[in-house]
């Protein structure tokens, strides 16, 4: 069988018994158009290793094997589109590898070559924590092409002094450059989720020599208590939070809010330990 001849999504659906499973936050993208304007955002994709997180039946999966990409790494949980998935194995002449595991606890870097980008309409209940996975090691990217909740996708590209700006859009804008290419609503999947869901595209910047952790501690400190101003909130920093601020050029009566990413760069740059 060629990529050309494969049955429709529903079918392989309804051949595995894929119903969507709320605990594993399933939504399936089964309009091959939408799949394919997803690839097309991604971007350069000639020689990349292109890897995916939840392919379920593997709409995405098949766009991305329309492209110029080297090699597809598929990582899936569901033993069910595991099985579903080796159709679309067999017809990718050798292009395709589908990995069953929770990409939770998957090194990605490990099990693809460079140079690697990753696509996926990502799983909801896990979309957060595998992202700031994937920024502490930003460098090992090209880029990434990912569906939030369009929620957490207006966090990602959101400004200081607005309602959605906080730790992670300091994180992300700290290592990525992001921008929002389309929102999709939810009857574009199957079943369709409560909110609507939004396309982020994320290319890293330049490596920067401030240690992740580090940021990481300064930026939770700050939006842990973000009311407060931040000669109190970053007292489980440093003692010497005034001294610190100085430093840094920043008031000790700003706010978490208030600041932008280059001022978090300076607070890192600036802390003493």
């Amino acid at each position: 069988m060629s990529l050309a001849n494969l049955p429709p999504l529903r079918d392989v659906i309804r051949a595995h018994g894929l119903d969507a499973k709320k605990t594993l936050g399933q939504h399936f993208l089964l309009d091959l158009n939408i799949t394919a304007k997803i690839a097309r955002g991604a971007g350069e994709m000639d020689g990349v290793t292109a890897i995916e997180i939840g392919p379920g039946p593997g709409g995405l999966t098949r766009a991305l094997l329309d492209t110029p990409a080297k090699r597809v790494v598929a990582i899936e949980r569901d033993d069910r589109a595991v099985a579903a998935l080796q159709g679309l194995v067999e017809a990718s002449d050798g292009r395709l590898t589908v990995i069953g595991a929770d990409a939770l606890a998957t090194d990605v870097v490990a099990i693809a070559d460079a140079p690697r980008a990753i696509v996926a309409n990502l799983p909801y209940n896990v979309a957060t924590p595998l992202l700031l996975g994937w920024l502490e090691r930003a460098d090992e990217f090209e880029h990434l092409t990912l569906m939030f909740q369009k929620e957490v996708a207006d966090r990602l590209v959101a400004v200081p002094r607005t309602k959605a700006y906080g730790r992670l859009s300091v994180m992300t804008q700290w290592r990525m450059t992001a921008k929002i290419l389309f929102d999709l609503p939810a009857s574009a999947f199957t079943p369709p989720p409560k909110v609507v869901s939004s396309v982020v595209r994320l290319v890293p910047k330049p490596l920067d020599e401030i240690p992740f952790n580090v940021m990481e501690r300064i930026v939770a400190a700050a939006f842990g208590q973000r009311r407060k101003m931040l000669r109190q909130s970053l007292k489980s920093v440093t003692p010497n939070v005034e001294a610190w601020l100085g430093r840094a050029d920043i008031l000790p009566t700003s706010r978490a809010e208030e600041l932008d990413t280059d001022a978090f760069v300076r607070l890192a740059r600036a802390l003493k330990t």
